[in-house]
């Protein structure tokens, strides 16, 4: 039986998602607020996070972004803002899907269904593998040659992103929007003093510059 967080303030809301959840055969547990979702999360694993949006204490943002610096757990968020800077920005923190306030619940339930079927379908969801690097997404650990590479929460974060999609070429705005959020007004420059940390700590240039354009993961080894 999968287990479904629902991070909602409104009891109303979370009545009604809990008993529809528990009918399609998922069980359930309730946060009321930020606070207490990132207590749960950290107490026991789901498989899918139902994350408002507007929350107490803590924003679902702010909750989405403390946890993808842990985990890779389907977070399908819930909200009434359908704007689309609202909506670039949780899909650059990494969102599976967003469902819109008034929402129905056949097409949330679908959703939900979808998620878990793409993300139980691949191992790649847990586990990158590049050449001699490996990295297993929910202990949040990269390995060289079998050992483990000591990296900032961002590094990791951009490492994944390379590993994940080789050959594709990233520009700056793209990893900026990604791992530093679409609110983030500082200079672009802070991408390339994180790759070359990165570069250095792995010692191999599995970072490829692409002129004018930004990087990607090098294509053979140097």
């Amino acid at each position: 039986m999968k287990h479904i967080l629902i991070v909602e303030d409104e009891p109303d809301i979370q009545e009604l998602l809990c008993a529809y959840l528990r009918d399609a055969g998922y069980k359930t547990t309730v946060a009321g607020d930020g606070v207490t979702a990132l207590a749960l999360f950290q107490s026991q694993p789901f498989d899918l996070i139902l994350l408002d949006l507007m929350l107490p204490k803590i924003d679902g943002f702010g909750v989405c972004e403390l946890i993808r610096q842990h985990s890779q757990v389907p977070i399908l968020m819930l909200t009434a803002l359908d704007g689309e800077d609202q909506q670039l920005r949780g899909f650059g923190m990494d969102i599976d899907d967003y469902v819109t306030k008034p929402f129905s619940i056949p097409v949330l339930l679908e959703k939900i269904r979808v998620i878990l079927r793409r993300r139980g379908s691949t191992e790649e969801d847990n586990r990158l593998r590049y050449r001699d690097l490996a990295m297993d997404l929910d202990a949040r650990e990269a390995l060289l040659d079998g050992k483990a590479l000591e990296l900032t929460a961002r590094e990791f974060e951009l490492l994944r992103t390379f590993l994940a999609a080789p050959g594709r070429v990233f520009t700056r705005e793209m990893l900026l929007a990604k791992l530093w959020g679409y609110d983030f007004y500082g200079d672009e420059r802070v991408v390339d003093s994180h790759i070359k940390n990165l570069r250095h700590k792995l010692g191999r240039d599995y970072i490829e510059t692409v002129r004018g354009v930004g990087y990607r993961a090098a294509k053979e080894t140097r």
